[in-house]
């Protein structure tokens, strides 16, 4: 566990493992520690991993206030590479992870080997606009959830509707909701999910050369499937990939074993 002193920001991270560099972003809400449950212990024998905090969340500080756009996440995440990362390295996104993911793929593309995004859109637009919209605006008017609502609430954007109804299965899933919902700051909350709002790539997405492998879940109600293919097919080099009976989180607890396989499946391809 360390801090980076990046331009504005001082970047809690994590390391472990050896080989080849693989970083890792989290969804908005989510501290990196979320990919150190399921993902990096099943990579890091063969590659080296390095989980960090965004703003907003968790250990990382920020001298400069909220909001910040994606730009600045991207900002970060560069930063580290270069202190830390043999570069090119592969980066491996989640929702607004995925976003600061290609962020970084089309600002230093030198540094980028390949971009594993999942559960991403190219921009807001429609249902995933408003509802995103409506919980910022909910927060920013001082709105709190219970836990026990913010547990059901958060729990119905994560997984499908086939864990959810796994008694067993939702003993070990809502322990995984409730540390990353259940008290959360609002204003940094809607601080990070304002970023993944303004966000729109459709300009930059057919200029970018890095090889952007998006992952969609076939029952992702944050980011439907149909917004992740748009990202691939807008992209220069982008190849999509669909994941049946998963959602949004199913990475962490669901069925991280299928998730775990497409992502090293896309790794070794660009090894």
């Amino acid at each position: 566990m360390s801090v980076l002193q990046a331009a504005d920001a001082a970047v809690y991270y994590e390391e472990s493992g050896t080989g080849p560099d693989v970083v890792w972003l989290a969804a908005g809400d989510q501290k990196g520690s979320i990919w150190r449950r399921y993902q990096t212990p099943a990579f890091d024998q063969d590659y080296r991993s390095i989980t960090y905090d965004a703003r907003g969340v968790g250990g990382t500080t920020s001298a400069k206030a909220a909001p910040w756009p994606i730009a600045d996440h991207a900002a970060d995440v560069i930063a580290l590479i270069e202190a830390r990362c043999t570069a090119p390295v592969s980066l491996v996104g989640l929702s607004m992870g995925s976003l600061i993911a290609q962020e970084v793929a089309f600002t230093r593309p030198d540094l980028v080997r390949v971009a594993i995004v999942m559960g991403t859109c190219v921009r807001k637009t429609g249902f995933i606009r408003e509802w995103e919209q409506a919980e910022i605006d909910f927060r920013r008017a001082g709105g709190a959830l219970s836990p026990q609502f913010a547990l059901a609430h958060y729990a119905f954007l994560l997984y499908p509707a086939s864990a959810l109804g796994d008694d067993e299965l939702w003993e070990k899933l809502r322990g995984l909701v409730a540390d990353d919902f259940s008290e959360r700051d609002g204003e940094m909350l809607a601080a990070q999910w304002e970023a993944c709002l303004e966000y729109d790539s459709t300009e930059r997405l057919p200029r970018c050369q890095v090889p952007l492998h998006v992952i969609g879940f076939s029952e992702d109600v944050q980011t439907p499937p149909r917004r992740a293919r748009q990202v691939a097919e807008l992209a220069a080099n982008g190849t999509f990939h669909l994941l049946e009976g998963l959602g949004h989180g199913s990475a962490f607890g669901h069925r991280p074993d299928i998730v775990n396989e497409r992502i090293r499946a896309i790794l070794t391809e660009h090894s």
